[in-house]
């Protein structure tokens, strides 16, 4: 009889065997009592931890990119990364992942969304920002802002410290600035490569159409407890008029999030991706189709968006930590960092 092996089970968990009173396990007791353990071990094992993201999609090839800017783009993407991957790495919130991983790239000036956001027709920068918590199914966003430092982190606030899901213009900088956000004078957004833009799209106007560069940004988050988030935030489209809004705020369409399917954010033409419901579809195709995430993704990017010229991309990811990111345009950054904390940064479509 073997005293303190695997034979005796029932001590397995208490530390050395006692001498006095044991009896042999028969194999058919030791298999029963082994497999009562596993479920244990199991849930011992941390969940798959995931952070992807883009920088926005369109006519983004290698002629276009000088070494200097791609590199500048590179750098400033695995930055976003590591960022988010800090907090998922420490047991933080996939809600904190997104919104940190955002911020990063608002404070540059190299994104459509916060420093670096888009003029409009009238050479106003006004921005819109969305985020959702997968487990919880809340949201917030706000709409049409021009003194909000980060947008998704009134979107954010929305969410946490208010009743509504969407608040827009004067009404939604009233609220950031009663929450305590950080408000900046206008011309922080100023930046003279969106003027730049702004002056190339006025005198393209009667001539010809101008290239498509959607430079939203958008974030999606799996953390240690198996929870989903996704948030996306933009300047918008540059030269646009009359208050128009995209779908980065809006539910459904640029933004979704829920931990029985999954979380998307999506870049691009903004009215086909409100028109198509886009987040909303794929995460339906997933739920009830049963499709893979990447099956979703082109499902609905290719499929349904290309017959009727809708360009862009989206980004997927489900509680597995599978994760898709499929685009109908010449490039999009994009990247991706899990366990490992090793980020990866992608751009063309090739």
């Amino acid at each position: 009889m073997r005293k303190c092996g695997v034979d005796i089970v029932r001590h397995a968990a208490s530390g050395p065997c006692p001498s006095a009173g044991m009896h042999r396990i028969t194999p058919m007791r030791k298999a029963a009592a082994l497999l009562a353990f596993v479920p244990f071990i199991a849930l011992a094992e941390p969940p798959r931890i995931m952070l992807v993201m883009h920088g926005g999609a369109g006519t983004i090839t290698r002629q276009s990119m000088t070494p200097e800017t791609e590199k500048q783009y590179r750098e400033m993407l695995e930055q976003a990364l590591r960022t988010g991957h800090v907090i998922l790495a420490k047991g933080g919130s996939s809600l904190d992942a997104v919104e940190a991983s955002i911020r990063i790239r608002e404070d540059s000036p190299l994104f459509n969304a916060g420093k670096g956001a888009v003029f409009t027709h009238e050479g106003r920068n006004e921005m819109d920002a969305s985020i959702m918590d997968g487990k919880t199914m809340k949201a917030g966003s706000v709409a049409g802002v021009t003194i909000i430092k980060n947008p998704i982190s009134a979107a954010r606030a929305v969410m946490d410290k208010s009743p509504h899901v969407m608040m827009a213009g004067h009404g939604a900088e009233l609220f950031a600035t009663q929450v305590g956000l950080e408000i900046v004078d206008p011309s922080y957004f100023w930046t003279e490569r969106r003027w730049k833009e702004l002056q190339r799209e006025l005198q393209q106007e009667q001539t010809a159409a101008p290239l498509k560069h959607f430079g939203t940004v958008g974030a999606l988050a799996l953390d240690q407890a198996g929870d989903l988030a996704a948030g996306t935030s933009t300047g918008g489209t540059s030269n646009k008029r009359y208050g128009r809004v995209g779908d980065s705020p809006i539910i459904g369409a640029g933004t979704y999030a829920s931990n029985d399917s999954v979380a998307v954010s999506c870049t691009g033409t903004g009215e086909y991706f409100i028109r198509w419901t886009v987040a909303h579809d794929i995460a339906a195709l997933y739920q009830y189709k049963g499709m893979t995430v990447e099956q979703a993704g082109n499902e609905v990017i290719f499929k349904k968006l290309v017959p009727v010229h809708g360009d862009g991309g989206a980004i997927i990811l489900d509680r597995k930590g599978n994760f898709a990111m499929p685009f109908n345009t010449e490039g999009m950054y994009r990247g991706w960092i899990g366990g490992d904390g090793v980020p990866h940064v992608l751009i063309y479509k090739d």
